[in-house]
């Protein structure tokens, strides 16, 4: 049974308080120092979403918030959690450097999720041990099958989040669902001091989402978006590792539309040939809100487009998690979901450009 008790809400709303401060802190900072005010480059980019130089160093209130929960961890868990940020924290550096404008490499970042993961298995000796697939389950037994498994979902989640970050509140709302279905199932599996880390989480996003929507005031970043898909999918590891009838499917639900966004982008560059790590403008919130420019509001309507696109995508991006939290213990219909869902969104996405094409503009 889920059940959430009023210390742990009260806990949960202390880091949402810690976020929001530091969130607003870092906005009113900006003004004096150039290094957390945004870069001009950044509204030249291919990918750029924005009209202004916006802070894009949300992750160090994500991030604060989240260390300062550690004072919410309850004896037993609280020097595995430290363990656990400690290992996020190298992830964490590099994005952040990036985002004060030091141009990290992609391969650098990369490399940098890929040793945070590892730092995760060695502190904590956890990984995948299940796949949900019974025909590969017996491989997930050797170790190094387990582990390099482990590592892709890890980083791949991470790198999901950072790519659906590009529209204001979009990243927010598919990490604040991803966290509350992981608490749902956490708890419906039994594993309450998850339930408390999950909502630590949810909460610590909220408070940075109060001043990312809709104005766009504070951006996640690469720090924020890289540490959220990381601890978020750790989390669904270790609820893995402890609960045998916790469907791997129904973990996978919760972060389903950056997995998918993931997926799309890497077979649009492999069809075109193109650098793996090349940013475009064919994810799906960028298609939308340029459909919503070109079509409904007419051009110069960027600021409105923007959060309205996360608007209209929201219950697209809140369905999957939602299945999971209702299927987390049936493997098969998780797996149905799964494929269901993944037609429907390459599916949508293939008709969206011939559908459009039809579409009278709005002048």
């Amino acid at each position: 049974m889920f059940d959430v008790s009023p210390v742990v809400l009260s806990h949960s709303a202390g880091v949402a308080g810690i976020s929001l401060v530091l969130c607003l802190g870092l906005v009113m900072a900006a003004q004096w120092f150039p290094r957390l005010a945004g870069r001009p480059a950044d509204l030249m980019a291919v990918q750029a979403a924005h009209s202004s130089t916006t802070p894009r160093v949300a992750g160090l209130a994500v991030f604060g918030a989240l260390v300062f929960s550690i004072l919410f961890v309850p004896e037993p868990y609280a020097n595995r959690y430290a363990l656990f940020l400690g290992a996020t924290s190298l992830l964490f550096m590099v994005g952040l450097l990036e985002d004060l404008g030091y141009e990290i490499q992609p391969k650098v970042r990369l490399l940098a999720a890929i040793a945070s993961s590892l730092m995760v298995i060695l502190f904590l000796d956890i990984w995948l041990v299940r796949s949900g697939m019974a025909w590969f389950d017996p491989y997930m037994s050797y170790w190094p099958v387990g582990i390099a498994l482990t590592v892709f979902v890890t980083v791949g989640v991470a790198n999901g989040f950072n790519l659906i970050d590009g529209v204001n509140g979009l990243a927010a709302v598919a990490a604040i669902a991803c966290a509350v279905a992981l608490a749902v199932i956490a708890g419906q599996a039994g594993y309450t001091a998850m339930v408390k880390f999950t909502l630590m989480v949810a909460f610590a996003v909220l408070g940075f989402a109060l001043v990312n929507f809709p104005l766009g005031k504070i951006f996640l970043g690469d720090a924020g978006a890289y540490t959220l898909g990381f601890v978020l999918s750790w989390f669904g590891v270790s609820i893995l590792w402890h609960f045998p009838e916790v469907s791997p499917w129904a973990i996978l639900l919760t972060v389903f539309w950056p997995v998918a966004d993931t997926s799309l982008a890497i077979y649009r560059r492999a069809r075109r040939r193109s650098i793996a790590f090349l940013p475009d403008r064919l994810h799906v919130h960028q298609l939308v809100m340029r459909a919503l420019e070109i079509h409904v509001l007419g051009r110069g309507r960027r600021q409105l487009a923007n959060p309205l696109t996360t608007v209209v995508l929201a219950p697209f991006v809140l369905a999957p998690p939602l299945t999971g939290a209702w299927l987390w213990n049936d493997n098969g219909a998780a797996g149905v979901a799964i494929l269901l869902y993944a037609v429907g969104f390459f599916g949508c996405y293939v008709l969206a450009f011939p559908v459009l094409r039809r579409l009278p503009r709005r002048r």
